[in-house]
């Protein structure tokens, strides 16, 4: 049997078709744009089924005994005993005390939209994701300047512009369009302090400082003002604000900023021509961008690059999607007005979306430890790790360690599960049927099919929510049986319900896709143009036009103990094995301990006596870890790169305990987790196993 689904094993949300025999998975095929061309292997994919029958999954519901250990629970027992926890705190200290962190692993859909509906019902505003260290703090710099977060068209572009990001190790399809426009013609600059694929094969590379990517794009913006490479047309007609970003564009010339950038002024205008004159042009811009302290103002100069140069909503440049007509799912009317959310600090982040709630994770490990505004007492993790992922390890583990009550939501024992009271054993992506918020997000519309039964007795996202959501007297709020319902409901607006989608496996259409769809009502910020000026930005205390309170200050952690820290670290590559902290136990995938390595340029490895295989200590003031060096010249002299997510394998690798989350964007919440000052240490050579 064949079925038509969409891949959840990573955010790429690749469309495949999946073949099984008898309820169980033989294999799948990822969907191809062009299958005449050479395809990506995709490894996770290739490998599900070890994923899916895994010995360590997670099969019935968990629940810690007083000596720490774990027993089997049923159902019933293990969600009666999380409501009863959720009933108890809002008694005895009010629903806000209870927050609910959504994590990338969970499907990026309708579950987030269900739990949102859920902690709105209860009367909590703390439903918090990982927002403000992923793409949706660049989604906000978009919306900021032109209304909505672009998609760019690689595949019809004459110059592509990655920045920060490697579609090759993260997303196959989209790595396949660049690789078709490079054989159609297209010109390629990447931005990356790494040496990644892409940037070996491009016509320019721009090895930056880590951290200083709002830098370069003001120095282009500059660059492109300058020469007159403006579309003048475009910027007249569609933009404010002009004159005042030339005004402090005219600060951050290519000669003044070369130095800081670490790049020859030369290049940078190169790279700035390019992009301006070949049209139609487009950008990537990924996760090198995010997990820095001015990610924001950053991602907002390099969309400003796109307006200046009138390369918005064109075929081959950066598409304003065509988001489906869908029902709002949120509750958010139910929200005491006078309860705060945790991440109240962070108002303009918290609402400048309607259902993508709140985001600044770090504020829950604030309330926790320093119970302001008010003290956070149960936690639910859905699908993350932060034990593991979040910034300053150490500190989320006091956090941890002081609730009342935590319960996780997941489809292994993590490191965060392990020190749950309950854990309740999730299904796969392919264990369900559920609304995809990728394919709402823009058209077409496509149905991610449920192609197995569940491994044991795990249950879909969306159930547990349902089920406990009605334990804690939320029965008319989630009235449907079937997830069938749900996404009904949802998408009754574009007049689209399950039974469509499944007849249509390469998607519906909610509407004819257009481009310069500006021209019949503007863009949806509050002018109704691009704004290089943000009025709202001022309204709330921040720079109105990037950087115009001056350059970055501090863009990397540590940045003050330059001496006793000598170089810079940044985290590692994300590889096609595995995502973030996932799928590190699996074999199948080759991951294991040896994996883990440091990147050391030959420079720095003569400098500290270190050889490829010798073990080392990397210090920042926040802690160490100890890994195998691997002598690279993918990255300049004075960075090493750090492997990360092996936190997950052993508590000894947690990369998160070098960074730092002290510092935080003011608009976003950012922390500098990117890119940090550190030290090195030859401690020995390597031992088997990689002990």
């Amino acid at each position: 049997m064949k079925t038509h689904t969409i891949c959840r094993l990573c955010s790429a949300c690749c469309p495949v078709e999946v073949e099984t025999e008898n309820g169980k998975w033989v294999k799948a095929v990822r969907k191809y744009r062009f299958p005449d061309e050479p395809h990506l292997r995709c490894p996770k994919l290739e490998k599900a089924a070890d994923i899916l029958y895994a010995p360590d999954r997670l099969t019935r519901p968990l629940i810690k005994k007083p000596d720490g250990a774990f027993r089997e629970a049923s159902w019933d027992e293990a969600l009666d005993t999380v409501a009863r926890q959720f009933l108890r705190c809002k008694k005895e200290y009010g629903a806000q005390s209870v927050a609910w962190l959504r994590g990338m692993a969970a499907d990026w859909g309708a579950p987030w939209d269900y739990a949102n509906r859920l902690m709105n019902a209860f009367g909590s505003p703390n439903c918090i994701g990982n927002g403000s260290v992923c793409f949706v703090g660049r989604d906000l710099a978009h919306t900021t300047v032109y209304g909505t977060m672009t998609l760019p068209d690689t595949a019809n572009a004459r110059c592509i512009l990655i920045w920060g990001k490697n579609d090759l190790d993260s997303a196959p399809g989209a790595a396949e369009n660049i690789r078709h426009a490079r054989r159609n013609g297209a010109k390629l600059i990447v931005v990356d302090p790494v040496k990644t694929p892409f940037a070996e094969m491009a016509d320019i590379w721009l090895q930056i400082k880590p951290a200083h990517d709002g830098l370069l794009a003001m120095a282009m913006i500059a660059e492109i003002i300058a020469q007159d490479l403006c579309d003048t047309a475009f910027v007249d007609r569609w933009t404010v604000g002009f004159d005042d970003l030339r005004a402090v564009a005219r600060h951050y010339s290519a000669e003044s900023a070369a130095l800081e950038l670490g790049l020859p002024p030369e290049r940078v205008r190169e790279a700035a021509r390019l992009y301006a004159t070949l049209r139609p042009a487009c950008i990537v811009d990924g996760n090198g961008l995010d997990m820095q302290v001015q990610s924001f103002e950053a991602t907002r100069a390099v969309a400003m690059l796109r307006a200046l140069t009138g390369n918005l909503d064109i075929p081959g440049g950066d598409i304003l999607p065509q988001k489906v007509p869908s029902r709002n799912m949120q509750l958010l009317e139910r929200l005491p007005a006078e309860v705060k959310p945790v991440t109240a600090d962070y108002a303009l982040f918290n609402t400048y979306h309607a259902t993508w709630g709140r985001q600044v994770q770090s504020c829950v490990i604030d309330a926790i430890l320093e119970e302001k505004p008010y003290p956070v007492k149960t936690l639910l993790v859905q699908s993350g790790n932060p034990l593991v992922t979040f910034m300053d390890a150490r500190r989320v583990r006091k956090a941890l360690e002081k609730l009342e009550f935590l319960a996780v939501i997941d489809l292994f024992l993590t490191q965060t599960a392990r020190m749950a009271d309950v854990v309740l054993p999730a299904g796969s992506s392919f264990e369900h049927t559920q609304l995809n918020r990728a394919f709402i997000r823009s058209s077409p519309v496509r149905l991610q099919q449920q192609v197995i039964p569940a491994v044991g007795e795990s249950r879909p996202n969306w159930q547990i929510v349902f089920d406990l959501a009605r334990r804690i007297g939320l029965e008319k709020e989630f009235p449907w049986q079937t997830a069938e319902e749900a996404i009904d409901e949802q998408l009754a607006p574009a007049g689209i319900t399950c039974a469509m989608l499944r007849d249509a496996p390469d998607g519906i259409l909610a509407e004819p896709i257009r481009c310069r769809k500006y021209e019949e009502g503007g863009f949806a910020t509050a002018s109704g143009k691009i704004e290089f000026f943000s009025a709202p930005l001022q309204a709330h205390g921040h720079d109105p036009v990037p950087y115009f309170s001056g350059p970055p200050d501090g863009a990397i952690s540590f940045s003050d103990q330059k001496e006793r820290y000598p170089l810079i670290g940044i985290s590692g590559a994300r590889s096609n094995r595995l995502v973030n902290s996932q799928f590190a136990r699996i074999a199948a995938l080759g991951q294991n301990e040896s994996g883990c390595a440091v990147d050391v340029h030959p420079q720095d490895a003569g400098k500290y006596g270190i050889a490829p295989g010798d073990r080392v200590r990397i210090e920042t003031p926040k802690g160490a870890v100890c890994m195998t060096a691997k002598i690279s010249e993918v990255i300049a002299p004075g960075v090493i790169r750090i492997a990360w997510g092996w936190g997950e394998v052993s508590a000894d690798y947690n990369f998160n305990v070098l960074t730092d989350d002290a510092r935080r964007n003011p608009v976003t919440g950012a922390p500098s987790g990117r890119a940090f000052r550190c030290r090195l240490k030859k401690i020995g050579a390597e031992q088997p196993g990689g002990k």
